[in-house]
Protein backbone atom coordinates (compact mmCIF):
# COMPACT_ATOMS: atom_id res chain seq x y z
CA UNK A 1 0.00 0.00 0.00
CA UNK A 2 1.47 3.51 -0.72
CA UNK A 3 2.15 6.18 1.68
CA UNK A 4 -0.44 8.72 2.52
CA UNK A 5 1.32 11.53 0.59
CA UNK A 6 -1.34 13.86 2.45
CA UNK A 7 0.61 13.99 5.44
CA UNK A 8 3.93 16.39 5.74
CA UNK A 9 7.50 15.86 7.24
CA UNK A 10 8.36 18.40 9.69
CA UNK A 11 10.37 20.37 7.28
CA UNK A 12 7.80 20.86 4.67
CA UNK A 13 5.12 21.56 7.85
CA UNK A 14 7.80 23.85 9.23
CA UNK A 15 8.11 25.80 5.51
CA UNK A 16 4.50 26.18 5.01
CA UNK A 17 3.86 27.26 8.52
CA UNK A 18 6.55 29.43 8.63
CA UNK A 19 8.01 28.50 11.52
CA UNK A 20 11.51 26.26 12.56
CA UNK A 21 11.43 22.59 13.59
CA UNK A 22 12.43 23.11 16.86
CA UNK A 23 8.73 24.53 17.39
CA UNK A 24 7.11 22.33 15.32
CA UNK A 25 8.66 19.43 17.29
CA UNK A 26 7.83 21.20 20.93
CA UNK A 27 4.57 22.07 19.70
CA UNK A 28 4.14 18.06 19.08
CA UNK A 29 5.60 16.85 22.24
CA UNK A 30 3.24 19.28 24.00
CA UNK A 31 -0.03 17.53 22.67
CA UNK A 32 -0.84 20.50 20.23
CA UNK A 33 -0.13 19.18 16.71
CA UNK A 34 -1.81 15.84 15.15
CA UNK A 35 1.02 13.50 13.89
CA UNK A 36 1.94 9.64 13.73
CA UNK A 37 4.78 7.18 13.60
CA UNK A 38 6.00 6.17 10.06
CA UNK A 39 8.97 3.52 9.70
CA UNK A 40 10.90 3.81 6.59
CA UNK A 41 13.41 0.62 6.44
CA UNK A 42 15.10 1.76 9.63
CA UNK A 43 14.50 5.35 10.05
CA UNK A 44 11.23 7.00 12.41
CA UNK A 45 9.66 9.60 10.74
CA UNK A 46 7.10 11.93 12.37
CA UNK A 47 4.19 12.64 9.57
CA UNK A 48 2.12 15.64 10.04
CA UNK A 49 -1.37 16.09 9.46
CA UNK A 50 -2.30 18.70 6.93
CA UNK A 51 -4.53 21.05 9.40
CA UNK A 52 -1.28 21.64 11.61
CA UNK A 53 -0.66 24.42 9.52
CA UNK A 54 -3.54 26.12 10.46
CA UNK A 55 -3.16 24.77 14.25
CA UNK A 56 0.46 26.95 13.85
CA UNK A 57 -1.10 29.47 13.20
CA UNK A 58 -3.60 29.55 15.77
CA UNK A 59 -1.14 28.99 18.48
CA UNK A 60 0.88 31.55 17.38
CA UNK A 61 -1.79 33.95 17.13
CA UNK A 62 -2.87 32.76 20.71
CA UNK A 63 0.55 33.34 22.25
CA UNK A 64 0.53 36.92 20.48
CA UNK A 65 -2.58 37.86 22.80
CA UNK A 66 -0.89 36.62 25.91
CA UNK A 67 -1.89 32.85 26.04
CA UNK A 68 0.71 30.24 27.79
CA UNK A 69 1.07 27.21 25.04
CA UNK A 70 -0.67 25.38 27.52
CA UNK A 71 -3.57 26.93 27.95
CA UNK A 72 -3.79 26.94 24.41
CA UNK A 73 -3.74 23.18 24.21
CA UNK A 74 -6.50 22.45 25.37
CA UNK A 75 -8.86 24.94 23.90
CA UNK A 76 -7.25 24.02 20.56
CA UNK A 77 -8.09 20.04 20.62
CA UNK A 78 -11.75 21.13 21.82
CA UNK A 79 -12.33 22.98 19.09
CA UNK A 80 -10.84 20.55 16.04
CA UNK A 81 -12.98 18.16 18.34
CA UNK A 82 -15.88 20.01 17.89
CA UNK A 83 -16.49 19.93 21.93
CA UNK A 84 -15.54 23.94 22.48
CA UNK A 85 -17.18 25.20 25.30
CA UNK A 86 -17.55 28.80 24.83
CA UNK A 87 -18.50 30.10 28.09
CA UNK A 88 -15.63 28.63 29.35
CA UNK A 89 -13.56 30.31 26.47
CA UNK A 90 -15.52 33.34 27.33
CA UNK A 91 -14.20 33.47 30.75
CA UNK A 92 -11.08 32.30 29.99
CA UNK A 93 -10.64 34.96 27.54
CA UNK A 94 -12.29 37.56 30.20
CA UNK A 95 -9.34 36.56 32.44
CA UNK A 96 -6.74 36.75 30.15
CA UNK A 97 -7.75 40.45 29.53
CA UNK A 98 -7.98 41.19 33.41
CA UNK A 99 -4.20 40.35 33.73
CA UNK A 100 -3.21 41.94 30.49
CA UNK A 101 -4.58 45.10 31.64
CA UNK A 102 -2.97 44.64 35.11
CA UNK A 103 0.34 44.13 33.33
CA UNK A 104 -0.65 47.43 31.62
CA UNK A 105 -1.00 49.42 34.76
CA UNK A 106 2.26 48.05 35.94
CA UNK A 107 3.73 48.76 32.97
CA UNK A 108 2.15 52.76 33.23
CA UNK A 109 3.77 53.10 36.81
CA UNK A 110 7.24 51.82 35.38
CA UNK A 111 7.15 54.42 32.90
CA UNK A 112 6.33 57.14 35.44
CA UNK A 113 8.85 55.84 37.63
CA UNK A 114 11.51 56.17 35.25
CA UNK A 115 10.47 59.66 33.96
CA UNK A 116 10.78 60.70 37.02
CA UNK A 117 14.53 59.05 37.42
CA UNK A 118 15.24 60.49 34.26
CA UNK A 119 14.15 63.95 35.61
CA UNK A 120 16.38 63.57 38.95
CA UNK A 121 19.13 62.32 37.09
CA UNK A 122 19.22 65.46 34.54
CA UNK A 123 18.82 67.95 37.38
CA UNK A 124 21.76 66.41 39.17
CA UNK A 125 24.19 67.05 35.99
CA UNK A 126 22.74 70.34 35.19
CA UNK A 127 23.46 71.52 39.09
CA UNK A 128 26.08 69.89 40.62
CA UNK A 129 25.08 71.12 44.11
CA UNK A 130 21.37 69.52 43.87
CA UNK A 131 20.47 67.04 46.21
CA UNK A 132 18.21 64.43 45.28
CA UNK A 133 15.07 63.45 47.35
CA UNK A 134 16.18 59.98 48.41
CA UNK A 135 12.32 58.88 48.23
CA UNK A 136 12.10 59.77 44.78
CA UNK A 137 15.15 56.73 43.87
CA UNK A 138 13.14 54.42 46.67
CA UNK A 139 10.33 54.32 44.44
CA UNK A 140 8.85 51.04 43.42
CA UNK A 141 5.90 49.28 41.82
CA UNK A 142 2.81 49.39 44.35
CA UNK A 143 1.61 45.36 45.10
CA UNK A 144 -1.96 44.92 43.91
Amino acid sequence: MAPDTSFLLIGTLATKANTTKDTVRHYDQLGLLKSRKRQAGSRLYTEFHPECIERIELIKSAQAIGFTLTEIRDSLNDYYDGQLDIDLQLTLTQQKLAQVKKQQANINVMVDLLSERIDVLEQMRADSGYTPDIEVCKKTIPSQ
